[in-house]
């Protein structure tokens, strides 16, 4: 849409979020952080079934059970590997980015699935919150790397060439405009992908209050305002000082304190496992 990648814009689209999530969470648990993630889920599943339709169909329903497949077969060897012996770029700049990634942010999403999952039982919590997700995430990795695989190989459509030209953010947008609806799907995806930041960022606002708060399950809306502007300043300055990279690197060293914190949390489960079976 012809919108200059400058830094002015990023800081924009954070603040704009930051207003958006923290009215949201001004709202409660029961409101708006609920009525924007079934959202989420509708809109999600509009786009993933307007491509499965849509795009090479057949060709996404043989890659999902492959790829899975050597995915399963090859998760000790890649979950473990540093590429000692080759370029370890893609490595450090992706897979322990990722890893560095979701250990920070395990102790607060864990903590937001067990308040709005109390009630459950164990089998029923892991099937929900494990399971499912893991193949729902499978397969929508399947859907849309496969519609791109499909339309690079067999349509000749020169997504590498616009990947390096103009960046990798602009594939999404390339592979829905090969279609009908294009423009409608790509304006579907940017609202989509500001949904998510959003929940994301209210569901962090209400566990920082949580915790802040003595483990209140509704914690004041002043704590949960005064974390979210801490949230999108600590985003700004990050994304001013270094870029994605500064980000990047924010969240590894934020990832290694935690690290004892997700270990700490594995020995309470244990314990209080054995301490109901008692």
């Amino acid at each position: 849409f012809a919108v200059p990648n400058t830094l002015a814009t990023q800081i924009a689209v954070i603040a704009t979020v930051t207003v958006l999530f923290m009215l949201s969470a001004q709202t409660g648990l029961q409101r708006g952080i609920k009525y924007l993630s079934n959202m989420n889920m509708v809109l999600a599943l509009t786009l993933l079934f307007f491509l499965l339709f849509l795009g090479p169909t057949h060709f996404i329903m043989s890659v999902f059970p492959s790829t899975f497949g050597h995915y399963i077969q090859n998760l000790p060897t890649m979950s473990l590997n540093l590429a000692p012996f080759r370029d370890s770029t893609w490595i450090h700049n992706w897979t322990l980015f990722y890893w560095a990634w979701w250990i920070a942010w395990a102790p607060f999403v864990g903590t937001f699935i067990a308040r709005i999952s109390k009630g459950r039982t164990v089998r029923q919590f892991v099937l929900g919150v494990l399971l499912v997700p893991s193949l729902f995430c499978a397969f929508w990795f399947t859907v849309f790397g496969g519609t791109g695989i499909a339309l690079e190989l067999f349509q000749n459509t020169p997504l590498k060439a616009v990947m390096e030209t103009q960046g990798i953010e602009v594939l999404l947008f390339t592979v829905l405009e090969q279609y009908p609806m294009g423009t409608v799907m790509s304006l579907l995806a940017i609202f989509l992908i500001g949904t998510f930041f959003i929940t994301s960022a209210d569901s962090a606002t209400f566990v920082l209050g949580t915790l802040t708060t003595n483990g209140s399950l509704n914690p004041p809306n002043r704590v949960k305002f005064t974390w979210g502007v801490i949230q999108s300043l600590s985003a700004s300055i990050l994304l001013w000082s270094g870029g994605l990279k500064g980000l990047q690197t924010g969240a590894i060293l934020a990832a290694f304190p935690f690290v004892f914190v997700i270990i700490i949390l594995i020995i309470s489960l244990l314990k209080s496992f054995q301490e109901e079976t008692r």
